[in-house]
């Protein structure tokens, strides 16, 4: 499959990660065959191998920057460290979420035991009812959200807005499975619906000021005509 190219010079390579695909292979992992990562098919794609920069999960769809030198790393890490690199998610939500919310819950870190500070600034961008039953109620309400992560925990979008009562659709951990099951059954729709949209910041070598856009996987475009609902992409 090929994976689509946002931005590129000689220091990174930023692309969008389809929903559903591994960054890369944990060390001795089983599924290596199983499955290719996105950093083997931009090796098989584009010759050279490439170096995450930062997280972004399985599930989730959008932008992810990556080093095309080990040495480069960390200068750009340092970006999210210092927060200096302004990352925004487009999210759908159960419910009708608040207009805006700052939600500073701490979340477990990848060993669940010790809970990290973090914060999230949520905006709603539209609302819809549908007239279609999900228990309890004879109709269903959804959110179009953005969000900014002020931090980086391991599912903390996730859980954020799990913890808000307003949890993302199509989430098999955190989320709704009447809703989930609702979306598949009448859009079709099973992926994550979380998408990391934007990312804002300075190149640290170039110094140029970088604002870095992923266009929306296409369940994501069908439900914005569907649901009437205005693309904050465009």
């Amino acid at each position: 499959m090929s994976v689509r190219v946002i931005y590129e010079d000689e220091y990174i390579l930023c692309v969008s990660k389809p929903n559903n695909m591994l960054v890369h292979h944990a060390f001795h992992s089983r599924n290596v065959s199983d499955e290719l990562s996105l950093l083997q098919v931009i090796e098989a794609e584009k010759g050279f191998k490439t170096y995450p920069i930062h997280r972004l999960d399985r599930k989730t769809s959008g932008i992810i920057l990556l080093a095309k030198q080990k040495e480069v790393v960390a200068s750009f890490q340092e970006l999210f460290t210092k927060n200096e690199i302004e990352k925004v998610y487009f999210g759908i939500v159960r419910g009708f979420s608040p207009d805006q919310k700052s939600i500073d819950s701490p979340v477990k870190g990848r060993d669940a035991k010790v809970h990290k500070d973090a914060l999230t600034h949520l905006k709603t961008l539209e609302n819809i009812t549908l007239d279609i039953a999900v228990k309890p109620y004879d109709s269903s309400r959804y959110s179009l959200v953005a969000l900014t992560p002020k931090t980086g925990r391991m599912h903390q979008l996730r859980v954020h807005a799990n913890k808000i009562s307003h949890p993302l659709l199509g989430d098999p951990k955190y989320g709704d499975k009447n809703h989930n099951i609702m979306f598949e059954e009448n859009f079709n729709c099973k992926n994550l619906f979380l998408h990391a949209g934007k990312l804002t910041f300075v190149h640290p070598y170039t110094k140029e000021n970088l604002n870095l856009i992923a266009e929306f996987p296409e369940d994501w475009s069908r439900l914005f005509v569907q649901f009437n609902w205005k693309n904050p992409l465009l």
